[in-house]
């Protein structure tokens, strides 16, 4: 006759179930994922945000580069040269940064924020510093073709000599992380979609009025406005790029005061991303 009596009950291997639920406790719990770190993860959104915007922005950089250009052939016929003519130049280069950095920045940010699209990040594990700078970089990515072409074409309007155009390495970088920095908090701190485009554009109007006009002609209050205004100090740098023999102690020192400004204001818009976040 067969055995109906299971094995595990001849060789005594039955388990109760009691013996199952305290093995289940007493099991360790799975480890959770590791953290992403800071760099894969800006590389990621970076990318992310250029593909997105190239064809939406390059329309816009035109529009910037054609802008720039224009106020340098208006103010040709007031300014013949001098410091005045690289004070001109300087400020229309960086002008293209402001523009797209700052400006358009705020709108992205604003937008992002009014429809929900914060939500979406958030849930992402990245940490935030890492959207912030990715979005940051990949809008001042634009300008670079934008800002050589301005700074060229000014050096021939004008006269100016082109040897030491490449200051424009570092200019453009530090002038676009401080731009970027305070366009994203404008756009992650204001209200409402409506007002972040206001700022943006307010920033953008501070950026052509105290940039582009030469400092000795500004009144004394705007003179100290535009010491504040975070691209003055990349402005310097370029306009002192112009001269015969340039004084490098100085370049150096603005484009140094012009980084100190792009990590306050990328901190600013970081705390301002996570402040947005959450709410």
């Amino acid at each position: 006759m067969t055995s109906m009596v299971p094995a595990q009950a001849v060789t005594g291997t039955v388990r109760t179930a009691d013996d199952g639920r305290a093995g289940h406790e007493g099991a360790a719990p799975a480890p959770l994922a590791p953290r992403a770190r800071l760099l894969p993860s800006l590389a990621a959104v970076y990318r992310a945000q250029l593909s997105r915007a190239r064809v939406a922005r390059i329309p816009l950089l035109f529009v910037a580069t054609f802008q720039s250009v224009g106020i340098m052939v208006l103010m040709r016929g007031v300014v013949d040269g001098g410091s005045e003519a690289r004070a001109v130049v300087a400020g229309s280069s960086v002008l293209v940064v402001a523009f797209v950095a700052l400006n358009l920045l705020a709108q992205y940010f604003g937008q992002l924020r009014a429809g929900g699209g914060l939500d979406h990040y958030a849930t992402l594990p990245v940490p935030p510093a890492a959207v912030v700078l990715g979005a940051a970089g990949a809008y001042a990515s634009f300008t670079v073709p934008g800002t050589i072409v301005t700074a060229v074409a000014g050096s021939v309007l004008f006269g100016l000599p082109l040897a030491h155009l490449w200051v424009l390495v570092a200019v453009i970088p530090l002038s676009g992380a401080a731009l970027s920095g305070l366009g994203a908090a404008m756009g992650l701190l204001a209200p409402r979609q409506e007002l972040a485009t206001l700022l943006g554009q307010l920033g953008m109007s501070a950026a052509l009025l105290l940039g582009v006009l030469p400092a000795d002609r500004l009144p004394a209050p705007m003179g100290w406005a535009r010491d504040l205004l975070p691209s003055t100090y990349g402005v310097e740098a370029l306009a002192r790029s112009f001269d015969a023999h340039p004084d490098w102690a100085v370049v150096a020192l603005d484009l140094a005061v012009c980084a100190v400004v792009g990590v306050l204001s990328l901190a600013a818009a970081t705390w301002a991303y996570r402040r947005a976040a959450v709410r």
